[in-house]
């Protein structure tokens, strides 16, 4: 049996950027003769999943010509992916549509320098010197576009950088250890696991003698993006 090929189309994309069946007059549409596959199921990352529309209702793929369409809109608030419609230029629009954009997954993702101050690269510098044998400071040289550096905590746990949509934690400590989880590779090679020990998802990998957690405790940040940030991880510059 030939196997089918899974893609991501615009076939169901939510009235709120469709609009009337009127605004498709006169455009590059051909009608067709498709089946409604609802024996095909769904899981993300790991979980089993069920693609609705705006009012919850469920959604199922549609075959033709043995390639099965998926709704994308759906699919891209699954993934966790952006996803806009351009009505000028009848486009669907996935990710950032940012132009200075470094690809992942098949989503843009958009990077920003962290700038910190003088005064910040002192606060942490002392929150690393509390912890003995663990001096040397390391912080995260970039944040996704957007994103905003607050403050950094030192606890007994570790030092803290607090974003306005995420959080990095670097530890003696593997925090990790004791859940099960995924492992996945970074950009740079390194092996990291994702994990979650409550409602949010957590990425931890070692880095040189200690260890490197990062969440978006509001959710805002993808897994794509966290993964993306991690790799920038290194010894503050002075």
């Amino acid at each position: 049996m030939k196997s089918k090929k899974m893609i991501i189309a615009t076939m169901v994309f939510g009235m709120a950027i469709t609009g009337s069946a009127g605004v498709y007059a006169g455009t590059n549409m051909q009608k067709i003769s498709a089946y409604l596959n609802h024996s095909i199921g769904f899981k993300v990352n790991g979980a089993a999943y069920t693609p609705v529309d705006g009012n919850g209702k469920t959604l199922s793929p549609i075959t033709y010509n043995d390639t099965t369409y998926l709704p994308v809109r759906a699919l891209a608030d699954a993934l966790k992916v952006p996803v806009t419609f351009n009505a000028s230029t009848n486009q669907v629009i996935l990710g950032s549509g940012s132009a200075t954009t470094t690809p992942d997954n098949g989503s843009a993702i958009t990077l920003a320098t962290v700038q910190y101050s003088a005064a910040q690269k002192e606060q942490i510098t002392k929150a690393f010197a509390n912890f003995e044998g663990f001096e040397t400071a390391y912080a995260p040289a970039q944040m996704i576009s957007g994103d905003a550096f607050q403050k950094v905590v030192g606890g007994d746990d570790g030092v803290s950088f607090l974003f306005n949509k995420m959080r990095v934690n670097v530890s003696p400590r593997d925090y990790s250890y004791d859940y099960d989880g995924t492992t996945v590779k970074l950009s740079n090679g390194t092996e990291a696991k994702w994990y979650t020990p409550s409602d949010t998802a957590m990425l931890t990998f070692a880095l040189a003698d200690r260890f490197v957690t990062i969440s978006s405790p509001d959710k805002s940040l993808s897994k794509a993006q966290i993964e993306k940030v991690a790799v920038s991880v290194a010894k503050l510059s002075k």
